[in-house]
């Protein structure tokens, strides 16, 4: 909410240029990079060649690594600004350096595409490769719904049909408002059918083009409706590990340390280390091995 606010006039521009709702560029801007803070400490050149070396997608990432380089070879970027992920995404938007250079746009009109430092290039950036990917303005994502009971219909992204069809199987929007319309939609079941439920439409399509995860494309739908004072979602995960917060995966970690579990810095992002480092926990304490970051292990560690 705070860099709506900070941000408004660009956010607005950026709507009013590509037709993404501003709501929506603010939650992918806060996902890829917590808006700005954080963009990755890899070197772009050394990472992308690494990669190649290992002989994953070699050809793939080597023009990665190529477009990387000519991005400061145009004078968009210096070679220090080359920082990111381990798999060469970069800047506040996380674009990879082929999709940098079709996309990225000069947005705060001073000569170059600079989505490390520009807060407008970023953004509009962003929106450019949300309208490329078929976002169709005012059309929604799409909405949580109510399955009817012993539901056994179709569902999956790619199983479409129109709202009214979907009606006619008696699915219900969660406010208990009827479905209509021919506008095409998809039932994606994340959870599995005790799970929540959602209606996607093309835009959620859109925003997984960006990141090719169900998850991520709902983070974002989701995130963007609290952003604009819309409730969470009603249905229920069916799991029975609770996560952590922020803070409690920071204190997990400080917890392992204290224990003698070797895991580095303590900086509350669960990696691969984090998880090894759980794992032998959960063996010590007789549990059943998971490495997952829940509220169990916590409180074996001393936490509440």
């Amino acid at each position: 909410k705070a860099a709506l606010r900070k941000h408004s006039k660009t956010l607005r521009r950026a709507e009013k240029a590509y037709g993404i709702d501003r709501h929506i560029l603010a939650a992918l801007w806060g996902v890829e990079s917590d808006y700005g803070k954080v963009k990755g400490d890899f070197f772009i050149p050394h990472a992308l060649a690494n990669i190649v070396c290992a002989g994953r997608k070699a050809k793939y990432f080597q023009g990665e690594l190529i477009a990387a380089l000519k991005l400061v070879s145009r004078g968009d970027l210096k070679l220090g600004d080359l920082k990111g992920s381990w798999a060469g995404a970069f800047g506040q938007t996380q674009f990879m350096p082929t999709t940098y250079q079709r996309l990225a746009v000069d947005f705060d009109r001073n000569g170059r595409r600079d989505l490390v430092h520009s807060v407008p290039d970023a953004i509009a950036s962003a929106a450019n490769y949300l309208k490329r990917a078929g976002w169709r303005s005012g059309q929604p994502w799409g909405y949580e719904v109510r399955l009817p009971k012993g539901y056994t219909g179709p569902s999956g992204r790619r199983k479409r049909d129109a709202l009214s069809g979907w009606a006619r199987r008696g699915l219900r929007r969660m406010d208990g408002r009827s479905i209509k319309g021919k506008t095409r939609a998809a039932l994606i079941l994340p959870a599995g059918k005790n799970g929540p439920a959602f209606l996607i439409l093309r835009n959620f399509n859109a925003l997984r083009s960006y990141n090719a995860s169900t998850a991520y494309a709902l983070a974002i739908s989701h995130l963007s409706d609290r952003l604009r004072g819309r409730s969470a979602f009603k249905g229920r995960w069916p799991t029975k590990y609770k996560g952590l917060s922020r803070a409690e995966r920071l204190d997990l970690q400080k917890r392992l340390l204290a224990n003698g579990y070797d895991i580095g810095e303590a900086d509350g992002k669960i990696g691969p280390i984090t998880i090894r480092a759980i794992r032998k926990a959960e063996q010590k304490y007789g549990m059943r091995v998971t490495g997952r970051p829940g509220r169990a292990i916590y409180r074996a560690l001393g936490g509440n």
